[in-house]
């Protein structure tokens, strides 16, 4: 027998699912609509009135701990940038069939200055 995966619900869709019981539809109603346990949907109402509804595994963050969490994310794409800056650049002067178009160019690649 195989275990169903629990089900997990952004926070954005359970707000809305409490929001349409409080304008007044029946919990019945909206967890039909919704596809959800009236109990489930009970619950959250419950917990949305005490202020303790939640997206999907997600915890009350102190602004403390979004600030560090911003400032590592920040480190990390630097150091992301630092070592691809440290990485040898791969040139295409060993190529037999290079095309250089720049100062060293014969004088009939180059356009004619107007005099």
């Amino acid at each position: 027998m195989q275990k169903i995966p629990k089900q997990e619900y952004t926070a954005e869709f359970k707000e809305q699912a409490v929001k349409r019981v409080k304008d007044g539809k029946r919990v019945s109603a909206v967890a039909k609509e919704m596809g959800l346990v009236e109990q489930t949907l009970r619950n959250r109402v419950k917990a949305f009135d005490v202020g303790t509804l939640n997206g999907a595994g997600a915890a009350n963050v102190t602004p403390e701990a979004m600030e560090l969490s911003r400032l590592r994310a920040e480190n990390a794409r630097l150091n992301r940038e630092v070592d691809i800056l440290k990485k040898r650049r791969r040139t295409s002067r060993g190529m037999r069939c290079e095309v250089r178009l720049d100062r060293c160019a014969p004088r009939r690649l180059r356009p004619e200055r107007a005099v």
